[in-house]
């Protein structure tokens, strides 16, 4: 029973500061700010696969990126993301490709804002610092997913060699690649909630403290994305009656959004617990200015 209401004033907590500091509507912005970044990233990625030698790597990461996406939801982009990876291109490495890069860190600029205020600090890093962290960001991003489609890429050729010794074993290569495919993207997915809670933030935060944010952040997108992908499948006629040529743009929007306040929450889900933890006159954003061996003392 302790741990229960424990968990239930923890929960309000978290709620409420989540509509002090106007959650939804931050959740509104990292979703606008996602989406207008999808696009220079497929870019960033396809300029680094042509400069690997194949542009079929960037199509592959594509793939990745959506495959945790309802189908509905990943169907109404796939098309405008198809054209984005084939179309070739003479601006990589020149002005075109930089603004590409730049546009395409907004997305992880969004995500500091809304995570800065989920754990009350403030941010006193230079902005240009700021900036130039955001695009590292970006770029790591890009080449992970490069370095996971070329495992993707390499899985049957792995799968053929391995038939040969464990033929027991290794019988269906379509299902382990299926298997493959969620495995390394939920792990991404896990390394990347755990980079930004984090380090993307001002203050200082232990492992330990942000997983309970991380873990509730991945079910409830799961679960978010089954259930919108459930919605879809009866009313997706309703947004093409609403908003035309514009449907598939909006139901991108809305499912950024229902996944963006997911993860807003899971901040301020930390930030509760965290609070539920200290000493008494300690404040939340003292407590993450304290190094670790300060924090004990």
């Amino acid at each position: 029973m302790r741990q229960i209401r424990y968990l239930r004033l923890v929960g309000m907590d978290a709620f409420y500061t989540f509509l002090a500091d106007d959650g939804w509507a931050i959740a509104s912005h990292i979703a606008l700010s996602v989406l207008m970044a999808l696009f220079p990233f497929l870019i960033v990625l396809t300029s680094l696969a042509g400069f690997f030698g194949s542009k079929e790597l960037a199509d592959q990461a594509a793939q990745l990126m959506l495959q945790i996406w309802p189908e509905q939801v990943a169907n109404t982009l796939s098309s405008e993301i198809h054209d984005v990876l084939t179309t070739s291109r003479g601006d990589a490495l020149t002005i075109g490709l930089v603004l590409a890069v730049y546009f395409a860190s907004n997305g992880v600029e969004s995500l500091r804002v809304a995570l800065n205020r989920a754990y009350a600090v403030i941010e006193s890093r230079r902005w240009y610092w700021l900036r130039l962290e955001s695009i590292g960001y970006t770029l790591v991003a890009a080449v992970t997913a490069l370095a996971m489609a070329f495992l993707i890429v390499l899985g049957p050729l792995i799968i053929a060699a391995a038939k040969r010794h464990i033929p027991l074993i290794v019988e269906s290569n379509e299902s382990l690649l299926n298997i493959a495919r969620y495995g390394i993207t939920i792990l991404a997915m896990f390394v990347a909630l755990l980079i930004l809670h984090a380090w993307l933030p001002a203050g200082r935060r232990s492992f330990r403290q942000i997983i309970p944010g991380i873990v509730f952040t991945m079910l409830a997108s799961l679960m978010s994305g089954i259930g919108f992908g459930l919605y879809l499948a009866r009313f997706a006629n309703n947004y093409v009656t609403m908003y035309a040529g514009l449907a598939s743009v909006v139901i991108a929007l809305v499912f950024l959004y229902f996944i963006a306040a997911i993860f807003v929450f899971g901040g301020e889900l930390n930030a509760a617990i965290i609070k539920s933890r200290l000493p008494r006159g300690v404040s939340l954003q003292a407590a993450q200015s304290l190094k670790p061996s300060e924090k004990q003392a």
